[in-house]
């Protein structure tokens, strides 16, 4: 993985890497130096090419699934019960439900599991969990199921004001 040492510590460079690594994921693209997205390119490439092999690898599984009764304003639904010792208390009404769910086959969690030591965990604008590895799976794996390899580019943009450092674009092709 990392040849170069981005003039960082270990534990520094490999915190920037997943940090860069996230955001080309979760927004397909990200300005930075050519050094950075040189390294950045092999990682994502992997990974991508990682849920692009397991993509398809998951059961059906139904699954009872037990909540609790919601009203039409979407407030639980109480009852009030009786204790053994006679004082009354108000119980959540539960219901049960058969669901589908997708069940990852053990190579396919094994791959998710890499995924997720290579990516930060991430949250949008209103503060909901983003699942990365779901993104990986079911949205940019589809996109390249024909294709081996080359899934990032590099655009070069020239050289930055201050240090002129070589900027680039990196984005999934």
């Amino acid at each position: 993985m990392a040849n170069r040492k981005l003039g960082k510590t270990t534990d520094i460079r490999l915190a920037m890497l997943k940090n860069l690594s996230t955001d080309l994921i979760w927004h397909e693209q990200i300005q930075t130096t050519e050094a950075r997205a040189k390294e950045v390119k092999a990682i994502v490439d992997s990974l991508i090419a990682l849920a692009v092999k397991e993509k398809d690898n998951f059961e059906e599984v139904e699954v009872k699934v037990v909540k609790a009764k919601r009203d039409s304003k979407g407030n639980k639904e109480t009852e009030l019960v009786k204790s053994k010792n006679g004082k009354e208390f108000l119980k959540v009404v539960k219901e049960e439900k058969m669901e589908k769910r997708q069940k990852d086959k053990p190579s396919r969690l094994n791959a998710r599991r890499k995924m997720m030591t290579k990516l930060n965990k991430v949250k949008d604008n209103e503060g909901t969990p983003i699942d990365l590895t779901d993104k990986l799976f079911n949205v940019i794996a589809p996109r390249y199921t024909g294709r081996v390899g080359g899934y990032t580019q590099i655009i070069k943009l020239g050289q930055r004001r201050g240090d002129a450092a070589e900027t680039v674009i990196l984005k999934l092709v």
